[in-house]
């Protein structure tokens, strides 16, 4: 057992706890450990292919499924999808390392959401400062963007477009959809390519853009390839974690420890250490130090289906280095009262030589659950995600399906789309039928969050408080998409990266 001191340690070195670690290491009176599951690979010359090259693939999540960079979680979608595939990253930068590099922003309203909840320093006023620090927006140039940040952003643009690409946007407008050139402005909607965060197809993960700043600190620490077990707890102060690391059980204490170890991680590591429901703690032999109903409870995500194509016979499919160059299309279903609640991205893949609208839903009514199954901090909790159990989840994703269909129609596509692949006819005939094939075919959009949601101390279903701090616990914050009370209608990738950012201020004003 290994013994050591510091004044903060940060578990995960993923999109927010990279970026909280960097930041708070800039006051060189506070010596920081950030701690991460995975390996770490000091410079970009070591980063392995599948990690440095967005989309070499051709893929979502251009990674090995089975791979020592992945978590490899698997969930319940629906009762109709019960193996569905969770990757989360696990190496410095965790999942900015691995994913699909759209760097989407929450819009306005989903901050007076939250401080609607009672977090009133998450408003869109107060966090647009730390949206503009993060980034380094290659193509815009006014009040609602940063320009020197440490995470790249650049668009594809209109002369540089895929055809499949330049055919989506001329089919959405053609339906009355309106053009943006900005995702992230915010009052934007309509369709336009995302913004993306892989400047000549690399992906910029939080290991390039913020560790690289603070690797030389003679006041930070990062300690790759070390598992973290549990929360060290005493008389409900906090003083240090235990960690694997060597095949060796470790003890490191510190005067405040930040979980980032993101959506499952977190709330899996306060369970692991006491904090959660009695009932499930004690089935599994975890002694309970606080009855927590909100750890785990909530968990949101955007529910996801893909309407698919085959391509023409003679079209020449885009290269498979050539991607990302996904367009997107941001609207609000019809009926609804909440602005850009449904979105839907057009992307190929050039080795099935098909093309795909996902139709995805934001602002989904219906909340999974997060469980601990075993006191064993290598078994994954049971993650049962609730997709679509909402009617009008289901309503908005058959509209957005049938949309996506009449969108595919467009003589744009002539040349490129043959004949439709999946759903089927018969899957089209009824509400009934495209339901079922929603229920089996829906997953996630890799966007899990709030499963220890912020909220006033009075409230019995919040875990952590607007400044990240666990009810109850001394010296015990939380800072990753855990603690949203919903999850955000972007990519969560920004959103996280703001987290760390954010809460950073909170420790260090």
């Amino acid at each position: 057992m290994v013994n050591s001191s510091y004044d903060v340690i940060v578990v995960g070195a993923g999109s927010a706890g990279a970026a909280l670690a960097t930041r708070i290491s800039e006051d060189p009176s506070i010596n920081v450990l950030l701690v991460e599951a995975g390996p770490d690979y000091a410079n970009f010359d070591e980063l392995p292919d599948e990690i440095r090259q967005g989309h070499a693939t051709g893929t979502d999540l251009a990674i090995d499924p089975n791979g020592v960079h992945n978590w490899a979680f698997t969930a319940k979608a629906t009762p109709l999808h019960t193996e569905m595939a969770v990757p989360r990253g696990k190496i410095t930068g965790g999942t900015s390392a691995i994913n699909g590099q759209v760097y989407l922003r929450a819009i306005p309203e989903d901050f007076d959401m939250w401080v609607a909840d009672g977090n009133d320093e998450w408003s869109y006023d107060k966090l647009l400062p730390y949206m503009k620090k993060l980034e380094n927006d290659l193509d815009i140039f006014d009040q609602y963007h940063g320009n020197d940040g440490p995470i790249v952003v650049r668009r594809y643009q209109a002369d540089e477009l895929e055809p499949d690409q330049a055919a989506f946007i001329e089919a959405a407008t053609s339906a009355g959809f309106s053009r943006t050139n900005d995702h992230n402005h915010p009052a934007s909607s309509g369709v336009g390519p995302l913004p993306l965060n892989n400047p000549d197809g690399i992906r910029w993960s939080t290991a390039l853009g913020y560790l690289t700043m603070a690797r030389d600190r003679s006041n930070f620490t990062i300690s790759p390839d070390s598992h973290t077990t549990r929360v060290l707890i005493e008389n409900k102060n906090t003083v240090g974690i235990e960690y694997e690391k060597n095949s060796e059980v470790r003890q490191v204490f510190a005067d405040e420890v930040v979980l980032s170890a993101g959506p499952i991680g977190s709330p899996h590591l306060l369970m692991l250490s006491g904090l959660g429901r009695k009932e499930q703690l004690e089935a599994v032999g975890v002694e309970v130090i606080a009855d927590m109903r909100g750890v785990g409870q909530n968990l949101r995500d955007h529910p996801s289906a893909a309407v698919r194509w085959h391509a023409e016979d003679d079209f020449l499919m885009p290269d498979v280095d050539a991607g990302p160059q996904k367009t997107a299309l941001r609207y609000t279903a019809q009926g609804s009262e909440s602005r850009n609640d449904m979105i839907t991205v057009m992307r190929w893949s050039s080795p099935l030589r098909e093309f795909i609208m996902s139709a995805g839903l934001y602002l989904a009514k219906a909340a999974g659950e997060l469980r601990l199954v075993s006191s064993d901090s290598h078994t994954q909790p049971e993650l049962d995600y609730h997709l679509l159990d909402h009617p009008y989840d289901r309503e908005r994703m058959r509209a957005g399906v049938r949309m996506q269909i009449e969108l595919g129609e467009h003589p744009a596509y002539k040349g490129i789309l043959k004949e439709l692949k999946d759903p089927l006819a018969a899957d089209l005939e009824s509400d009934e039928a495209l339901d079922n094939w929603l229920l089996s075919n829906t997953s996630t959009m890799h966007h899990i969050s709030c499963t220890a949601r912020m909220g006033a101390d009075d409230d019995p279903m919040s875990v952590v408080n607007q400044y990240g701090q666990v009810h109850g616990i001394e010296g015990l914050r939380v800072a990753d998409l855990s603690i949203l009370p919903d999850c955000p209608r972007a990519n969560t990738n920004s959103p996280a990266m703001m987290i760390g950012e954010r809460v950073a201020d909170f420790m260090v004003p």
